[in-house]
């Protein structure tokens, strides 16, 4: 499912991110009273009354600045406005009306962008009642809040909620049987040259400079009676061309793809070898219990004998040891080795996503389990293990059933997922156990 965006955007020193963390509930943004302190982008998804969201707080937006570094945090602003469904501008109440702000509601309203007026810092009442001359700004009327005391949070978040369209399943998906296959990672990593070569045609452009491919791009495909979804991301080129900025827009189309995938192939280039970034995207596949491969690419540039491949697997699976359970496959698809091989890596993995396992077979391996291994006793207590089942797919769920859910120690939780993988595969696939009260 596609998530709603919204973009926090304003000039600086109008408390975005205090407004960003006060919504979060925690301290996820670097708050201070000086302005410009954010320039890396936060984005969080959120809920408000059972409705999900991503949310983007964006630097301070200065249009006139010849400075680099406003220029670069002005663009990612931009970005962030042009992929969002909903913009809240947030003004200063202390300050009031400022030239700034005028420049950047001409903006939104060029951009016909569905967008909603937030005047901060309204502490109490006699504020909130002095709000009314951002009216003139000709966004509508402005939602008085206070992102110190919380004031006016919740009256501005249902408005929020009200306005965001609806999460949309992607047509393709309704398709009975059809894998959605998001193609996640760094720029450059060959994502467009990745689905040119399984297609067998130039349906993507394709570019040795970084952030080519301007948008998201779905495409269907049919193989051997099977059919996917090919989502291919990448970062977004614009005026300013810094690292940083294709960062950005990478990993947030990276957030944005996911959501919408059954199975996400994160990339890695095989001369960079498996990055920070990298590590951050298998992170956001598995805390959005989505399956994933690992497809190292470029993997003819690497001069190898046959403990190669062996070596970069175990360096990889060091690094990322939560989730070592993720499989591995070397591709180049500039000559198209093992590329459609990652297919079938991707029916493997999604069968196990949708694997459903008997509950009699749960409770024989739950007793094995057991007889080899008894959870360790917490605060004087021993822990009894009674029943488990399976409650969910995609990703798959089990429930056991305890004498006290709660003391179950951490490293036992690892051992009987390590059981259920041990026996019924679940290659690729974040599993999820629940304990609950006999």
């Amino acid at each position: 499912m596609s998530l709603a965006t919204v973009a926090i955007v304003g000039r600086p020193n109008v408390g975005k991110s205090s407004l960003f963390n006060r919504i979060l509930g925690k301290r996820l943004a670097v708050v201070d009273a000086f302005p410009g302190v954010t320039r890396d982008r936060n984005y969080a998804t959120c809920e408000w009354y059972g409705r999900e969201f991503l949310m983007v707080d964006t630097g301070g937006m200065m249009p006139e600045s010849r400075d680099l570094m406003q220029r670069l945090t002005y663009d990612q602003a931009e970005f962030a406005v042009h992929e969002a469904d909903l913009v809240l501008l947030v003004v200063d109440t202390q300050v009031g009306v400022d030239r700034t702000d005028q420049q950047l509601a001409r903006r939104l309203l060029k951009a016909d962008k569905p967008c909603l007026l937030v005047a901060n810092k309204a502490d109490n009442d006699q504020m909130a009642r002095d709000t009314f001359e951002f009216m003139k700004l000709g966004l509508g009327e402005p939602y008085a809040t206070s992102a110190t005391n919380g004031r006016g949070v919740a009256e501005m978040l249902d408005e929020v909620v009200r306005r965001l369209p609806e999460d949309t399943e992607p047509a393709a998906a309704e398709e009975e049987g059809v894998i959605r296959v998001a193609l996640v990672g760094r720029p450059n990593s060959g994502k467009s040259s990745f689905i040119n070569k399984l297609l067998g045609e130039d349906r993507h452009v394709v570019s040795p400079v970084a952030g080519t491919t301007r948008d998201s791009v779905d495409t269907p495909i049919e193989v051997d009676g099977r059919k996917y979804v090919l989502i291919d991301t990448a970062g977004l080129r614009r005026k300013y061309k810094v690292t940083e900025n294709i960062e950005f827009y990478t990993y947030l189309r990276a957030l944005k793809a996911i959501e919408g995938c059954h199975v996400a192939v994160i990339l890695v280039d095989a001369d960079a070898g498996l990055s920070a970034q990298d590590q951050h995207i298998i992170d956001e596949v598995m805390k959005r219990r989505r399956a994933g491969i690992i497809a190292v690419n470029k993997w003819d540039l690497i001069e190898k004998d046959s403990k190669t491949a062996d070596a970069f697997s175990q360096d990889i699976r060091d690094k990322i040891a939560r989730f070592d359970f993720l499989p591995i496959v070397y591709v180049s698809a500039l000559t198209g080795q093992r590329v459609s091989k990652v297919l079938s890596y991707v029916d493997d993995v999604y069968a196990a996503y949708t694997r459903k396992v008997s509950t009699s077979e749960l409770n024989d391996l739950l007793q094995k389990a057991l007889a080899r291994r008894k959870p360790p006793a917490s605060h004087g207590k021993f822990i009894q293990l009674k029943y488990i089942t399976q409650t969910e797919i995609t990703p798959p769920t089990f429930v056991i059933f305890a004498n006290h859910p709660k003391l179950v120690d951490k490293t036992y939780i690892r051992y009987i997922s390590n059981q259920l993988r041990e026996r019924f595969g679940f290659e690729g696939v974040p599993i999820r156990l629940k304990f609950r009260n006999k």
